[in-house]
């Protein structure tokens, strides 16, 4: 195509012809007897120089993708309108550029912006009455009335862009000029294609092509892309995927087809050929939002992702902005999800628990040391109901769930997840136990540490008298065991493993209930409910937040956990690990955010006891039972974690972990979460196989890395010897061992030694033990009787042995 001549001459002629014309149209408007004098002429071209020749050129809004953490897999797609820019005309295939000015300016490459004759011919034709009205629009023009609309700031702007009017004209034409002296005409007709409408949601070639015929705007044939150019009159009433639509496009199709013969773009043969052909659109809009992920199951990340970026300030100040930047901004955002680990979530969470189920199994997954959220998943259907189809209707009691209810099931768009909107979190049950052991382990309470753990442990935390909890007729808190077997001295290896209640508050009473709550803080957990922050001001009575009674999620929980995997090193839960804007420049905001919470000894040292309860002792020999204890042989790798539930079992959970994933589950009734639905542990229908199955799929390929144990001053501690109190009396044994720095505990069973009976026959254990742990004093029944010799028996007489009786 020939380029257009940009001498001075050719673009002065141009201006002074516009603005006699201009003159013409002004006059005509107002004075139609002296339309054509040279007083109106005049006038017009004085009026035409005093308009702006300065177009600012905005950017037309960029749809946004969402990729997978491999960069390829589409998650999701947001936008206001369906537009990607091609960056270059070659980009776009030649059938299509000669299509598009067949359609819409056939001597593009001739003029410079404005079609004088075009002008002339629409202005002595529209003058008359009942003639049918032209148009004298170059491409040009066409471009500059789009160009203003997206490069207005206020309503007002845009409707003066696109009314019917002569200063609208006039401004166009002079526009045009400055826009032809700035741009070459392959760069004008780039952006035009870039900026006009095709219909059907697709804003720009790119997005038509990808609409209509999915296809990129370099592979399109001469039928298609003459389709595609005869839309751009009327996208709505031409829209190919409508039945009353579909004739009316192809008939502008073979009209421009004939056009394109006219200017020598095609030959009639091609023209008959594509004529012939049978459009085959696709027809498909562009997946818009969350709840039209590229799978249905990701709407849960994809709404994670979401509130993230309504919060990031570096998006713009106000939510409006930063919704704005997302749906406009033409970013390409690279997110955490790895489909490998979200496909195990997904197919784990709906296991042998379908979506119509009250209980709600969630999951989230986590990458220690970085934060990346890498799958989030439900038994839940992420999406809107439809309100005509009653099988969409709440399986709800309407007397208790009415409107709003916070998990519908099937269909539901809330953060069930990751909190908000309501959703204030679950109760996580004796995962919480966590938190004690570390702010235990930071005031240098050692892993070996024990205490005697009874039955029921009569607190020194005050509740209410009537309540539950309470000892009979007293107002002090008193815990029980889920079952008498837990009874015995245990350290925190054994009781994180059978997850003893009366080893784990008295602790906490010993470390200080407030520092619990801060430990619990500084891993990520956040409280949401009034009640969780009322008990957060007087932490210091909070007596069963050890037991996990407050609320969370799972997001918050797996990375509390991940925190410790990462050796202390917290990391904000992030859903993004890079983001291009359309110039392919990365924002640094996609960083991790980390600082280093827990100190390394301490975390490690906490791993060290969360490798008991998941039937890990890799590391140490000190295990004693197990809540979950088939995790270890089930991922096949070095784990750690804990299994929780609250009262009744009105929540279950489990955390897993390896050094590269924590997985967290919760199952909870989200619209009822004091439900007397038990929510369990069991492989039919319970949360821990979702939760460990999701680790051993994620880790499928992965290298086995072992967790560093800690160094022996958190493992054992101030190591003191224990006195000899052998054959003292009881109470000369508890002054010496509890003056050797140690807490006594008297055996009620007595054993057989040379100690005389009521005196203390030994200690349990014996030797070294870390300083403040328990020494319990076993108590002498004296030596053990002394056998008798039998007595002799006379040898018979008659020869034969005397027989004894039986048995």
């Amino acid at each position: 195509m020939r380029k257009r001549d940009h001498n001075v001459l050719t673009n002065a002629a141009s201006l002074l012809v516009c603005g006699l014309l201009a003159g013409v149209v002004v006059a005509a408007a107002a004075f139609p007897a002296v339309a054509l004098s040279g007083l109106a002429a005049k006038a017009g071209a004085e009026t035409f120089d005093a308009l702006p020749t300065e177009l600012a050129i905005g950017t037309g809004p960029q749809i946004s993708h969402l990729l997978a953490a491999d960069g390829k897999t589409p998650v999701a797609t947001m936008y206001d309108e369906n537009r990607r820019d091609i960056a270059k005309i070659d980009d776009i295939a030649p059938a299509m550029q000669k299509a598009i000015l067949a359609a819409e300016d056939h001597d593009f490459y001739e003029h410079n912006g404005v079609d004088l004759n075009g002008v002339a011919r629409a202005f002595i034709n529209n003058s008359q009455e009942g003639a049918h009205q032209q148009g004298a629009s170059t491409l040009t023009m066409q471009y500059v009335r789009l160009a203003i609309a997206y490069s207005a700031s206020h309503p007002a702007d845009v409707v003066a862009a696109t009314e019917d009017t002569t200063a609208r004209k006039l401004r166009e034409m002079r526009y045009a000029v400055q826009i032809e002296n700035e741009f070459s005409k392959d760069e004008i007709l780039r952006r035009y294609l870039n900026i006009a409408s095709f219909g059907n949601g697709a804003y720009g070639i790119h997005a038509a092509s990808q609409v209509y015929f999915a296809k990129p705007p370099s592979k399109l044939t001469t039928a298609e892309a003459a389709l595609l150019a005869g839309l751009v009159k009327a996208p709505s009433t031409l829209d190919p995927t409508t039945p009353s639509g579909y004739p009316s496009a192809v008939a502008r199709r073979d009209y421009v087809l004939d056009n394109m013969v006219k200017i020598n773009a095609i030959s009639a043969e091609e023209a008959e050929e594509a004529k012939a052909s049978k459009p085959k659109i696709v027809g498909k809009r562009a997946p818009n939002g969350c709840v039209d992920t590229n799978t249905q199951e990701w709407g849960f990340f994809c709404d994670y992702f979401y509130r993230w970026w309504m919060k990031q300030e570096a998006f713009g100040s106000t939510s409006y902005d930063r919704e704005r930047l997302l749906k406009s901004g033409g970013f390409e955002i690279i997110t955490t999800l790895e489909p490998q680990v979200q496909k195990a979530a997904d197919e784990a969470a709906r296991k042998n628990l379908p979506a119509t189920s009250k209980a709600a199994r969630m999951l989230a997954v986590v990458e220690p040391g970085t934060g990346r959220v890498r799958a989030l998943s439900a038994n839940r259907d992420y999406q809107l109901d439809d309100p005509d189809n009653p099988e969409n209707k709440p399986h709800s009691n309407p007397t208790k769930r009415e409107t709003g209810a916070l998990g519908n099931y099937p269909n539901t768009v809330n953060p069930l997840l990751t909190g908000g909107d309501g959703i204030t979190g679950y109760q996580a049950g004796s995962t919480f136990k966590i938190f004690t052991l570390v702010a235990a382990l930071e005031k240098g309470i050692p892993l070996s540490h024990t205490i005697n753990a009874e039955y029921q442990f009569r607190s020194e935390y005050i509740i209410e008298k009537n309540s539950p909890a309470a000892c009979d007729g007293t107002h002090f808190y008193c815990p029980k065991n889920a079952n008498p077997g837990m009874v015995g001295v245990h350290n925190m290896w054994s009781a994180f493993g059978r997850s003893v209640n009366t080893y784990f508050v008295p602790l906490q009473q010993q470390v200080g209930a407030e520092k619990v709550v801060e430990a619990a803080k500084k891993l990520g957990i956040t409280f949401r409910t009034q009640e969780d922050l009322n008990q957060e001001k007087g932490a210091h009575q909070w007596g069963a937040f050890t037991l996990g009674v407050s609320q969370t999620t799972p997001l918050e929980l797996a990375n509390a956990y991940a925190t410790l995997g990462a050796d202390g090193l917290y990391c904000e839960p992030i859903p993004v690990q890079e983001i291009r804007d359309p110039a392919g420049n990365k924002l640094d905001i996609a960083n991790p955010r980390c600082e280093q919470r827990i100190s390394t000894e301490v975390a490690r040292a906490a791993v060290d006891a969360a490798r008991c309860p998941v039937g890990d002792r890799s590391s140490t020999t000190k295990c004693a039972g197990a809540t979950a204890p088939n995790v270890r042989g089930i991922v096949n790798a070095p784990v750690a974690g804990k299994s929780g539930t609250t009262d009744k079992d009105k929540t279950a959970s489990l955390v897993a972990m390896t050094k590269q994933y924590s997985v967290a589950g919760i199952m909870a009734d989200p619209d009822w979460p004091q439900t007397t639905q038990r929510m369990g542990h069991n492989v039919a229908t319970g949360i821990n196989p979702p939760v460990y199955e999701t680790l051993r799929d994620a880790m499928k390929g992965k290298p086995r890395v072992d967790f560093t144990p800690p160094e022996n001053k958190l493992r054992y501690g101030d190591q003191r010897s224990i006195p000899n109190v052998k054959c003292v009396s009881v109470e000369k044994a508890k002054s010496r061992i509890t003056g050797a720095g140690f807490a006594v505990v008297v055996s009620t069973n007595r054993v057989e030694s040379s100690c005389p009976a009521g005196t203390a026959a030994g200690t349990s254990p014996t030797g070294r033990t870390a300083k403040g742990s328990v020494v319990t004093i076993k108590v002498s029944s004296g030596p053990a009787p002394k056998p008798t010799k039998p007595t002799a028996q006379p040898e018979p007489t008659g020869g034969r042995p005397t027989e004894r009786p039986a048995d």
